[in-house]
């Protein structure tokens, strides 16, 4: 079976502008959310969609589902963790308690606050993660990459040819995957940004797959202010 975990278990700390999770936060006529809920909706592929949100905003959620009149045949809610990784493997024991444990099992992974998200992205993740076992969506770097070792002087200029940026959505084998992190030492868990780096030093190849540049992650105000001009322009 094929599942989508839509991460929303954050507090939206960064923003600064609102008490209110950033994912809960106006774009445009509807939560950031729902924009990126009903993105999933549009796949056909996929069985069952969960969301995975902080406890404190779990009834919020529900309200949402209600008002915007999403039809929740295929929507689960579950509680998100301390970060994002835990939020995603409390999804899973969520799936393996309704459907089981299975080799057959895909998930999709995908940040709430990446409200732009096409369905050729999650289409493409769901094709490649049943292939490979594992994929991420990116986007080639297009400006000079600077490292530096001290925050005062350039240490190194890599090429950027070799460098992208990651995005989501991630998808993988939910075996795979678990796995993978149950292999993890305690320091090496605490060094994850994301989930491919469970597969990265799991030694696990991971599919790269054409993201795109809206495809942003709304973290800032400035971010935010972004995401409005585009869903203005977009969905007016």
């Amino acid at each position: 079976m094929i599942f989508a975990a839509i991460v929303a278990g954050g507090v939206g700390s960064r923003m600064n502008i609102s008490t209110m999770p950033k994912q809960f936060l106006p774009l445009g006529n509807k939560p950031i959310i729902i924009y990126t809920l009903e993105k999933f909706l549009l796949s056909e592929k996929l069985d069952y969609i969960y969301i995975g949100v902080h406890s404190s905003w779990i009834s919020h959620m529900k309200e949402l589902l209600d008002e915007f009149n999403i039809d929740k045949s295929r929507i689960r809610i579950s509680q998100g963790g301390a970060d994002r990784n835990s939020t995603i493997f409390n999804i899973i024991a969520d799936i393996e308690k309704e459907f089981g444990e299975s080799d057959e099992h895909i998930i999709v992974t995908h940040d709430s606050v990446r409200p732009f998200v096409t369905l050729r992205m999650i289409d493409e993740n769901i094709d490649a993660a049943l292939k490979y076992g594992a994929c991420n969506t990116v986007i080639p770097e297009v400006d000079t990459i600077i490292v530096s070792e001290d925050s005062n002087t350039i240490s190194d200029m890599p090429d950027r040819s070799k460098i992208y940026h990651s995005q989501t959505p991630q998808s993988f084998n939910i075996n795979l995957l678990k796995r993978l992190y149950n292999a993890l030492s305690d320091e090496e868990k605490l060094t994850l940004t994301d989930s491919c780096k469970i597969c990265f030093i799991g030694g696990v190849e991971v599919k790269l797959l054409k993201g795109d540049a809206s495809n942003m992650k709304i973290t800032t105000v400035g971010d935010y202010n972004i995401a409005k001009a585009i869903a203005e322009n977009i969905y007016n």
